[in-house]
């Protein structure tokens, strides 16, 4: 009888124990989230990174994102100031460039042995990232061959937390009529997005020539493999392209 309480006595200590780490867990990924989302609005195009833009992406309320903020502002992560946009430390942005290269190597990886659609690779890597060592992400890194895109054109981190590549491409939105150019990025992570860029022959490589800009309604039309497409600012500032040589 006694042995039997001891056990169950044992049993609840490690029930408590993982509950524990299981909100450590939590924490961890909302916090790295929380970088990433900051440092990939800034380097995007007009990004705003208040409280409120990064919320919106993360799907949490206004609340918790300056709740969350203020955590990682002691935590020397980044700059809080009150209706201030976010600002990473060195300290968080070697955090979010350290999940960002794991997710990247992910996408990579899943792409090259499954065939996957660029909307699944991140749907994967979105929980994947969180799960990766540093030295399993060496490993993925060796494997490929240390690719410095992955398949959607974005860069990848090295083991450094460096990106070593240069990019010279600019949003479609800001591309002159009359010009060829070669897509280069596809920034977003939104199905319906690439399921579009999919049927519609928008990929990383594909040319395609300027036709109009609508300035005043902020669309570009466009001519690909012969036909012709109409795209809203929701997709001219997501895709990325380089004039062609």
């Amino acid at each position: 009888m006694i042995a039997k309480k001891e056990i169950l006595v044992t049993f609840v200590k490690y029930l408590s124990i993982l509950k524990f780490n299981l909100k450590e867990i939590k924490m961890s990924i909302a916090i790295e989230n929380f970088v990433k989302a900051i440092y990939q609005f800034r380097m995007q195009h007009d990004g705003d990174t208040k409280p409120g833009s990064i919320a919106k992406k993360l799907k949490i309320s206004n609340a918790a994102a300056t709740d969350m903020a203020k955590k990682l502002a002691l935590k020397d992560l980044l700059h809080y100031e009150k209706y201030q946009e976010l600002k990473l430390t060195e300290k968080g942005n070697k955090m979010a460039l350290n999940v960002i290269r794991k997710h990247r190597l992910w996408e990579s990886l899943l792409f090259k042995l499954f065939d996957m659609s660029l909307h699944e690779i991140h749907r994967e890597a979105e929980f994947l990232e969180h799960q990766t060592s540093d030295f399993m992400a060496n490993k993925i890194s060796e494997f490929l061959g240390h690719p410095k895109f992955d398949p959607h054109g974005d860069p990848i981190p090295n083991e450094h937390g460096e990106i070593t590549t240069t990019d010279s491409s600019i949003v479609l939105s800001e591309t002159e009529e009359g010009t060829t150019y070669v897509i280069s990025r596809l920034m977003s992570d939104d199905k319906e997005f690439f399921d579009f860029c999919a049927d519609n022959g928008l990929i990383n490589g594909a040319e395609l020539t300027i036709i109009k800009q609508f300035e005043k309604n902020k669309m570009t039309q466009i001519k690909l493999d012969g036909n012709t497409l109409l795209l809203n600012q929701d997709f001219t500032n997501t895709i990325y392209v380089n004039e062609k040589a």
